[in-house]
C-alpha cells in the first residue's frame, strides 16, 4: 500500500487567516483588550466599595475572567507560532509586544479578582464553592485565592506587573534578538561555504559522522561565545528582577515560585532528586561503554547524543510519522487518531529551512480545540522521539479540550509526564518491533539517551541554575563566571564521565530566558519519571490503562501532583520508593545495553 505523505508545514491560517496580518487576529486582539477593561473597572469599583463580595458577583467575574483567560492562551500560542517560523517576522514581533501589553492587563485585573476572591467571608466563600459556577474549578480557585495572601498588595502587585512588560518580559524576548543574530559558519561536503540558523547547526551536532558533530560543536561553542556578554546581561537582568520581586512579598526561597507553579512539594523535589543520583551509577556505565563503541577514551558533549550503529539510516517525515502512530495504536485507539488528524491537517512545522528558531515545542489553542507542534525534523532518530514526545502535548490539551479555561491551566511537570509517556510507547514498542538485533540497540540506545538528558543534562541545568541565583544575590554575575558555573555543573551532573564539555550551555537554551516559568529544568525530570512509573502500570494493566490514564490527565489542572498521584496510582511522591521503581527502569535498559554490546 502506498504510504500517505504527510504536509511538513504547518497550517496556520486557518485559525487566523494572514499570518502576522491577520485581520481576524486583530480583530481577536481588540475584543480581548474591550472584555479586560470592562471586568477591571467592574473589579475597581469593587475594591473602593471594600465590601464583601455576593456570591453573583463572584461567579459573573469568574466567568468574564476565565472567557479571556482562554482567548489569551490561544492568541499567545499565535504569536508563538509566528516568531518560530521565521525569527526576523517584524511585524510578528509588534504582535508579540502588544500579546504581551494585553496580557499584563489581563494580570492586573486577575490581581484585582484576586482581592476580590480575599475580601469574601470564609463562609460565605465555602458556599460559593458549592455552585454550579464554581465547583468545577474549586481547586484552582482556592489556589489563587491562598497565593494571593503571600503576595503583595494588590495595586503593588499590578504595578510591578504593568512595569514588567517592557523590563522583566522585555530582557526574556531579547533571546529571540539574540538567536537571530547568529551565523554559524559551515562548510558544505561540496566545499561551498554556507551560513546557517540555529536550527539547522543544531540539528548537525548529533550526526553520525564525529568529524562532523566535532566541527559543528567547535563552531557552536564559537559563536555562542561571541554572543556570550549580551547573554550574560540578559540573565543577570532576569534573575535581578526576579530576586527583587521575591525580596518585597517575603519570599526568602527562590525555589517557592516554581515549586508553588509546579503544584509539588520541596519534599517531592528532594526525594526524586534522590532517587535520581542513586541511579546515576547506570548511566555512567552505559556512558563508558558508549565510548568503547565509538573509539573514544571519554565522551565528549556532542557524542552523548551521537548515534551509533548502521541501522541509524534517516527516516522521512511520514515514514516517521506512520510509525508513531502505528506505535500510539497499541495503547490507544484515540491518541492514534488525534494524532493522524495532527499529521493530515498541518498541525506540524517539521521542515528543515532557514529563519526558524531552534529547539521545539507543541502550543495549545484552545478555543478552536487544537493545537500546534514546531521542530526541525532531519530523520534522525531523535527526531521522532521529539515528534512523539510534542504529540504527547497535543493530546494532553485534545483530553482537557472544553473543561472550563481555569481547570485546563495544568503545570509544567506534569505537562511532561504526557509527553514522555508518548515517548515511552513509540520507543518500547519500536524495540519490541525490531527483529534486527543492530535496529534494536540503536532503538535501545536512543531510549538510554533520553535517560541521560533527564538525569544528568537536566539536572546540570537545575545545579546551574540554583548556584547562579546564589551568586546573584550579591550582584553581576560575568559570562567568564557563568561559563565556570556551567562546567562544574555539568562535571558533577555527569559524574565526571564527559571530557570536552559545554561551556555556554547556559548562553544558547531558551529555557534560561523564559520568564512565565522559572527553573524550566525539575519539571522534565519529574516528567519522565512520572511517566515512567505509569508507563510500567499501563504494560501490567494492558490495553484497559488507557481509558484511566486519559483520567488523570484531566486532572492534572485541578490538583496537586501528589493528590493526582495518590487517587490515580495509589503512590506517595514525597518519599522515594516511587521514584526508585522508575530509575529501576532505567537501569534494567543499562542491563541489556551491556549485555547487547558486550562483544
Amino acid at each position: 500500500m502506498e504510504q500517505t505523505v504527510y504536509p511538513e508545514r504547518w497550517n496556520l491560517d486557518s485559525l487566523y487567516a494572514g499570518g502576522s496580518k491577520s485581520a481576524a487576529f486583530a480583530s481577536e486582539l481588540a475584543g480581548m483588550e474591550t472584555d479586560i477593561d470592562a471586568v477591571t473597572k467592574q473589579l475597581k469599583q469593587a475594591s473602593s466599595v471594600q465590601d464583601a463580595p455576593s456570591k453573583e458577583e463572584l461567579s459573573s467575574w469568574t466567568a468574564q475572567i476565565q472567557s479571556v483567560l482562554i482567548r489569551l492562551r490561544q492568541t499567545e500560542s499565535f504569536v508563538s507560532c509566528l516568531l518560530a517560523q521565521q525569527m526576523k517576522d517584524t511585524a510578528a514581533i509588534e504582535l508579540n509586544d502588544k500579546v504581551k501589553t494585553i496580557a499584563a492587563k489581563f494580570n492586573s485585573a486577575l490581581t484585582l479578582f484576586d482581592e476580590q476572591l480575599m475580601q469574601a467571608a470564609d463562609g460565605a466563600w465555602e458556599e460559593w464553592l458549592q455552585t454550579e459556577e464554581a465547583s468545577p474549578v474549586a481547586f484552582v480557585l482556592r489556589e489563587r485565592r491562598a497565593t494571593a495572601k503571600e503576595k503583595l498588595a494588590p495595586a503593588m502587585e499590578a504595578l510591578a506587573g504593568e512595569l514588567a512588560v517592557d523590563g522583566y518580559h522585555g530582557w526574556g524576548d531579547f533571546y529571540n534578538t539574540i538567536v537571530s543574530r547568529t551565523r554559524f559558519r559551515w562548510t558544505a561536503e561540496d566545499g561551498t561555504e554556507q551560513l546557517l540558523s540555529a536550527g539547522q547547526m543544531h540539528n548537525k551536532l548529533s550526526d553520525g559522522n564525529r568529524e562532523v558533530r566535532a566541527a559543528a560543536f567547535a563552531e557552536w561553542e564559537r559563536e555562542w561565545g561571541e554572543q556570550a556578554e549580551l547573554c550574560a546581561e540578559v540573565l543577570n537582568r532576569l534573575a535581578g528582577f526576579r530576586l527583587k520581586w521575591y525580596e518585597k512579598r517575603g519570599w526568602p526561597s527562590v525555589m517557592k515560585e516554581p515549586l508553588q507553579m509546579n503544584r509539588m512539594s520541596e519534599a517531592t523535589l528532594a526525594a526524586m532528586w534522590k532517587a535520581v543520583e542513586e541511579g546515576k551509577p547506570a548511566l555512567v556505565r552505559y556512558l563508558e561503554r558508549k565510548a568503547q563503541l565509538l573509539g573514544v577514551e571519554k565522551l565528549d558533549w556532542h557524542d552523548v547524543e551521537a548515534p551509533i550503529g548502521t541501522a541509524a539510516s534517516t527516516v522521512p517525515y511520514s515514514e516517521g510519522a506512520a510509525f508513531i502512530m502505528e506505535q500510539f495504536r497499541r495503547f490507544s485507539a484515540k491518541l492514534a487518531d488525534f494524532s493522524a488528524v495532527a499529521f493530515r491537517d498541518g498541525w506540524i512545522e517539521a521542515e528543515d529551512r532557514p529563519g526558524k528558531r531552534p529547539g521545539g515545542f507543541c502550543t495549545a489553542f484552545p478555543l478552536s480545540n487544537q493545537t500546534r507542534i514546531f521542530m526541525t525534523y532531519s530523520g534522525t532518530a531523535s527526531n521522532v522521539s521529539t515528534l512523539a514526545h510534542e504529540l504527547g502535548h497535543a493530546y494532553h490539551q485534545h483530553v482537557m479540550d472544553g473543561m472550563p479555561p481555569f481547570a485546563q491551566e495544568y503545570a509544567m511537570n506534569v505537562a511532561e509526564t504526557a509527553s514522555t509517556f508518548a515517548e515511552l510507547i513509540v520507543s518500547d514498542s519500536a524495540m519490541v518491533a525490531a527483529a534486527d538485533p543492530q535496529e534494536r540497540l540503536v532503538l535501545l540506545e536512543d531510549k538510554l539517551q533520553r535517560s541521560t538528558a533527564f538525569f544528568m543534562n537536566i539536572h546540570a541545568r537545575y545545579l546551574f541554575e540554583r548556584r547562579f541565583y546564589e551568586q546573584r544575590r550579591n550582584g553581576m554575575v560575568d559570562h567568564e563566571q557563568l561559563c565556570k558555573l556551567m562546567e562544574e555543573a555539568q562535571r558533577e551532573a555527569f559524574c565526571g564521565v564527559l571530557g570536552d564539555i559545554h561551556p555556554h550551555f547556559w548562553a544558547s537554551k531558551l529555557h534560561f530566558y523564559l520568564t512565565d516559568v522559572p527553573f524550566y529544568n525539575f519539571p522534565y525530570t519529574f516528567g519522565f519519571l512520572f511517566s515512567s512509573g505509569i508507563y510500567a502500570i499501563a504494560k501490567r494493566e494492558g490495553a484497559g490503562f488507557s481509558e484511566r490514564y486519559d483520567a488523570l490527565l484531566r486532572d492534572t489542572g485541578i490538583m496537586t501532583v501528589e493528590e493526582l498521584a495518590e487517587k490515580h496510582l495509589g503512590v506517595r511522591l514525597d518519599e522515594p520508593e516511587f521514584w526508585r521503581g522508575a530509575v529501576a527502569l532505567m537501569a534494567e535498559d543499562v542491563e541489556v545495553f551491556l549485555q547487547m554490546t558486550d562483544k
